[in-house]
């Protein structure tokens, strides 16, 4: 049993937490709003309130991680916005991991955020974990493919569970 932290994701990271649950894992989902503390909780999930344009929200969030993920890829917001969303505010988050016990890192590189920013943002999360010995999955699934997007999720999950983390 492994306990994940999902940052994002909106419903598909409720699948995935619904998937991992299945698995015997339990799931860590952040939300922004309250009213979804249920939805996460049926799905086999813990709730932790939290917002990454907010990074102190999410201190405590890796405690006992072992795998976080940054599933931004449909992030909405002014370009600003995303770009610190993939870019700074990943970076201090990842960093963050550093200092705990995360062993791996899914970045979300498909979506609707245009995709250069995608790019910076997949080349930031690489550029940390190399620098810090995390083992990163990225995961270019269009998450319009939701059966597959799931699929893929999981089996990066598993890889970085097992060691094994792609580039």
């Amino acid at each position: 049993m492994a306990r994940l932290l999902i940052v994002g994701g909106g419903e598909r990271g409720l699948a995935l937490a619904g998937e991992l649950a299945g698995e015997g894992h339990v799931a860590r989902v952040v939300t922004r709003d309250a009213a979804r503390r249920s939805e996460i909780e049926a799905a086999g999930a813990e709730c932790l309130m939290g917002d990454p344009d907010r990074l102190g929200t999410l201190r405590g969030a890796l405690e006992g991680v072992a795998i976080a993920c940054w599933l931004l890829g449909c992030a909405t917001g002014s370009r600003e916005r995303l770009r610190a969303l993939q870019g700074p505010r990943l970076r201090a988050f990842v960093a963050q991991a550093v200092d705990s016990t995360v062993r791996g890192l899914l970045y979300e590189a498909a979506g609707s955020v245009p995709e250069e920013i995608l790019a910076a943002g997949e080349r930031a999360a690489g550029e940390v974990a190399e620098r810090n010995a995390i083992p990163l999955a990225v995961l270019r699934t269009d998450p319009r493919e939701e059966a597959t997007w799931l699929g893929e999720a999981v089996s990066a999950v598993d890889g970085l569970l097992a060691g094994v983390g792609r580039r």
